[in-house]
This record gives structure tokens, sequence and C-alpha cells, in this order.
């Protein structure tokens, strides 16, 4: 069974910066990505960044040149590193993984930016 944990969520100043990190852990093939959504109160969740297997990165208009994804050698824990943090980056971010063509979550970590 893929579990995924994350960390590093917390309260934040508007323009600060925050690290995510997701470990997976369970996986048993290659994974084919992974990436972060966020979810806001009362909205709906949208996709801040994927980085595939072969190191591709996507990026949500949103968070472009403020967010950078990447991951380490074992290909098993990602990062989001976020700067420039502004208030409506306020949300919890999901962690996934995509193994075999099934997706698997994080249960979340909340991120809070003050302005």
């Amino acid at each position: 069974q893929v579990q995924l944990v994350e960390s590093g969520g917390s309260l934040v100043e508007a323009g600060g910066s925050l690290r995510l990190s997701c470990a997976a852990s369970g996986t048993i093939f290659p994974i084919n990505a992974m990436g972060w959504y966020r979810q806001a109160p009362g909205k709906q969740r949208e996709l801040v960044a994927t980085i595939t297997q072969y190191g591709r990165t996507n990026y949500a208009d949103s968070v472009k040149g403020r967010f950078t994804i990447s991951g380490d050698n074992s290909k098993t824990v990602v990062y989001l590193q976020m700067s420039s943090l502004k208030p409506e980056d306020t949300a919890t971010y999901y962690c996934y993984v995509v193994e075999r063509g099934i997706t698997y979550w994080g249960k979340g970590t909340l991120v809070t930016v003050s302005s």
C-alpha cells in the first residue's frame, strides 16, 4: 500500500517562503509522476505543480516564478519550494503520486499566509 507523508506546512507572513516535503513509501513500481494540489476553503482543488519521472515540470500559472518543484534521487520524495507567498496561497496542500496509472494522495498539510 502506497503511503504519502507530507510536512512543512505552517503559518507565514506574506512575502515569506516555505518548503513542503512529501515522502512516498510502499511503492513497488517506478513512480510516473509526483506533485502537489491545493484546496482553499470553499474552493475546488487545483493543481499546483507536477514533476514526472523524467524530470519534466509543470506549474499552475498562479505560482509560476514563485514555486519550484523538485525530487530527490530516489524519486520517492518531492519538494515544493514556495517563495514570495501571498495570502491567496493559503490552502491545504496535498501531495500525490502516480504509480502504474493509479493516483495516491497524502492527507494534506496546511499553509496559511498572513497579510
